[in-house]
């Protein structure tokens, strides 16, 4: 069997002595597309990071083929839209370089025009980036994931903040990007509109909770387990739905 591209084995991770994950065991094979779903504070962008590499556990261990590329893209309200730069140039930071002159090289530049044609953003190459739509930046941000041709993308919260529009936006092109072969890894709020559209989630509070299809972990125990709160789910058109009492009264006004 192959090794899966990242395994977590009962790693524990936390800042300024306050715990933040505690005994996390979690593997991301090759190829798998997954949400990670939890309230704000239950460490889904720590359990990025431990994935990615930029924070190291305390306890447990995190074990990476030695051949695996990441590549991470970062929640649109973390970004200065201000900097000033395009679409193409922001696309190109992220190329990896051991050169010591500066500049791009042709070749560089037809991966960026090829990458940006592959999202279907190519006629956006020289706009600067403040200037983009929600569905845009995201898409600009996956180009510049994909420069780097990882394996596996991480992704912190990828819809939050956008419309429904947007959202479906997004859903589609990752699950083009998946059916590629690229593994995909994403946190989400969102249990109607992302997670319960996704093959694959993870409950997360500062442990897992469960993990397996939509099926599985958009139940109520679960739900219960991880948000702290009693949550009902009913199925509409094969899938989980999550709903409050405020949305059980709408419900059965529309029904009525």
């Amino acid at each position: 069997m192959t090794a899966p591209l990242i395994a977590l084995d009962n790693a524990s991770f936390g800042y300024d002595g306050a715990a933040v994950l505690s005994h996390v065991t979690y593997a991301v094979e090759a190829g798998e597309f997954t949400g990670i779903v939890g309230p704000s504070g239950s460490g889904k962008t720590s359990l990025l990071k431990l994935l990615l590499g930029t924070v190291s556990p305390q306890h447990g261990m995190v074990v990476r083929r030695p051949d695996v590329a990441m590549s991470y893209v970062p929640q649109l309200e973390t970004v200065n839209w201000n900097f000033p730069v395009t679409v193409a140039e922001c696309v190109l930071m992220s190329r990896v370089s051991t050169r010591l002159l500066p500049w791009p090289t042709q070749q560089e530049r037809r991966d960026v025009d090829a990458v940006l044609d592959r999202l279907g953003i190519s006629e956006l190459a020289g706009r600067h980036i403040r200037e983009l739509s929600g569905g845009q930046q995201q898409r600009m941000f996956i180009a510049r994931a994909l420069l780097r041709r990882p394996q596996l993308l991480l992704m912190d919260e990828p819809t939050s903040g956008v419309d429904i529009g947007t959202r479906h936006e997004v859903l589609h092109l990752l699950d083009e990007l998946h059916r590629d072969g690229l593994a995909i890894v994403l946190t989400t709020h969102d249990l109607n509109g992302m997670a319960a559209h996704l093959p694959n989630l993870v409950a997360l509070n500062r442990t897992v909770i469960a993990h397996g299809a939509p099926s599985e972990v958009i139940v109520p125990d679960v739900l219960e387990q991880t948000f702290g709160a009693r949550m009902e789910v009913l199925q509409h058109l094969g899938m989980p739905v999550v709903v409050d009492g405020s949305d059980q009264v709408r419900l059965r006004t529309v029904a009525g």
